[in-house]
């Protein structure tokens, strides 16, 4: 049986180690997660009311939704309650469904794609995507 690569984990959402291979800490879950939560804060928040809550949180806690494979947005309300997003995602307030459905309607996806060339750039640079080229030079 094959081992399984630190980016395998983290882009299947299984279980994943905060560890990076030696000199590619860069690479690891919680550097990227990082990114990626910095980036969602320069995302424009037209709730600007929202003090509790911002909107890098309920995009981080999307993003989670999704990495953690959550078949609903109910039964990722239940992992929410556990209270595992902030240590594994720095989420520091999770939206319940309804909130989160709120709060994510108006965010154009126009405005996510920044934030994820910056994850992308990071993988490409690390050489992290260089096994999944699969035809002429695309992952």
């Amino acid at each position: 049986m094959g081992t399984i690569s630190h980016f395998d984990a983290v882009m299947s959402g299984g279980a994943m180690s905060t560890a990076a291979p030696k000199g590619r800490k860069h690479l690891c879950a919680d550097a990227l997660f990082n990114l990626l939560h910095g980036s969602f804060a320069n995302i424009a928040d037209d709730g600007v009311d929202e003090v509790e809550m911002p909107l890098s949180d309920v995009l981080m806690s999307a993003f989670a939704m999704f990495s953690l494979k959550a078949p609903s947005l109910l039964a990722f309300d239940k992992q929410r309650a556990e209270g595992n997003l902030k240590t594994i995602y720095g989420i520091s307030h999770a939206p319940c469904d309804t909130r989160m459905r709120e709060r994510l309607d108006p965010v154009s996806p126009e405005s996510l794609r920044p934030s994820f060339k910056s994850v992308f750039r990071q993988l490409q640079r690390g050489k992290a995507l260089e096994p999944r080229v699969f035809l002429n030079g695309h992952y």
